[in-house]
């Protein structure tokens, strides 16, 4: 395997989780690294690069950020974004994985990059719930905004520093399970 191979599995694996946090925010920004050539997409994915898609995934990071801030209608959308997320998270991994085989890269995309968007969505979704039910909605805008710096920051970096994203991931990944562990531990 080589340099260039793992490190693309690193940003596709970051732009997945940041799928998890927003849908269209990290294909918006994957859209932009390739419309300026920071990073090239494989061969039948390049559309993702083009004008019209770095316009329709902005217009529609833009309407999916602030959609979020409306209590109860980003409980609506948290219904949505879990497909949503892992079909997304698929979709960005498998099309910035270089120098595999399309059998690994689709195996890779689909639970790596599907798996991923889809676990940290479902949290994310589990999260806005609890914030609902606690608090009648109040402090939604809080959880969404939290989310949609974590997805800003998480995008920035995997393509930037693809490792060091990578290692982000991981770290998200051990703070939902101690979350989960501690909210399933509690007496009900």
């Amino acid at each position: 395997m080589t340099t260039e191979t793992i490190i693309s599995i690193c940003l596709g694996i970051g732009l997945a989780a940041s799928v998890g946090f927003r849908v269209f925010l990290p294909l918006f920004a994957l859209s932009l690294a390739s419309y300026f050539g920071i990073w090239e997409l494989n061969e039948s994915w390049q559309w993702i690069g083009s004008i019209g898609a770095v316009i329709t995934f902005g217009v529609a990071t833009v309407v999916e950020v602030f959609a979020y801030f409306i209590p109860y209608l980003d409980n609506l959308l948290d219904s949505i974004a879990v497909p949503l997320a892992a079909i997304a998270g698929t979709a960005v991994m498998v099309s910035t994985v270089a120098d595999l085989s399309p059998e690994i890269t689709w195996a890779l995309a689909i639970i790596a990059g599907g798996g991923t968007a889809a676990a940290i969505s479902g949290a994310s979704g589990a999260t806005r719930l609890t914030s609902t039910a606690t608090t009648a909605g109040i402090a939604n805008p809080v959880v969404s905004t939290v989310e949609t710096g974590t997805s800003v920051v998480l995008s920035i970096f995997s393509i930037f520093l693809p490792i060091v994203a990578f290692i982000l991931v991981l770290v998200i990944a051990f703070i939902i399970f101690r979350l989960y562990k501690k909210i399933k531990s509690r007496p009900t």
